[in-house]
């Protein structure tokens, strides 16, 4: 899953982006509100966690924009603005959720995960296709009597394919669920991904499209 990552603060950024991709995200990084307009009209992220005090463009304008173009991406605005009302704001401009630096990661982390599910409207932290379940507070996976426990990209490359059960994704759409803008992409590394999968789970966990990509089954 893709995280869009708008903060200018460097410590504050490098700290959320460690604390992200150690929780198994894919996370794009940019340091300025202009910048992040021009990424959230062409990219494909999963939910965005922003800062209010940007340079060049203020976070609130920002959301304004993005959700004034029909966006419904969840946001989780992340700032120093305690004011009531900078928060009455931040939620009336179409924030999901909204926190005060400083804050517990493993809080937002907690956030982030409430706010992808109720954007794909689910109430509980699992995600299914009727065969293989995730559970993606703990990288947990299970199909039938076999529990497994995921690694980070594990899960990433996992949680992919349980989004869109039945649809057949390619490799570079699964590296880009893995991987961040600065990350290398190692030779491989979906093929490895995938045999660790099936030997903790078993091979038709996973299904290979000879010539097109992956897929897990559609949902029953």
């Amino acid at each position: 899953m893709r995280i869009l990552l708008i903060e200018d603060d460097q410590m504050i950024g490098e700290a959320v982006s460690i604390a992200l991709k150690d929780a198994a995200y894919a996370v794009d990084w940019v340091k300025d509100g202009a910048m992040a307009n021009d990424v959230l009209e062409h990219g494909d992220h999963q939910a965005v966690l922003l800062d209010l005090g940007l340079p060049k463009r203020d976070g609130l304008e920002v959301l304004r924009r993005l959700r004034q173009g029909g966006s419904s991406v969840p946001v989780i605005v992340i700032t120093a603005r305690d004011g009531v009302d900078y928060r009455i704001k931040g939620l009336d401009f179409g924030a999901d959720d909204y926190m005060v630096k400083p804050f517990d990661v493993n809080e937002l982390l907690a956030r982030l995960r409430a706010v992808v599910r109720r954007q794909g409207g689910q109430a509980a932290p699992l995600l299914s296709n009727g065969k293989v379940t995730l559970d993606q507070s703990t990288r947990e996976a299970r199909c039938g009597e076999v529990v497994a426990q995921l690694s980070a990209r594990e899960f990433s490359l996992l949680h992919a394919l349980l989004l869109r059960p039945g649809a057949i994704l390619t490799r570079s759409e699964l590296e880009e669920s893995i991987y961040g803008w600065n990350e290398e992409v190692e030779s491989n590394a979906v093929d490895f991904l995938i045999h660790g999968v099936r030997k903790k789970m078993g091979a038709d966990v996973i299904k290979n499209v000879r010539g097109a990509g992956w897929m897990v089954d559609k949902s029953a």
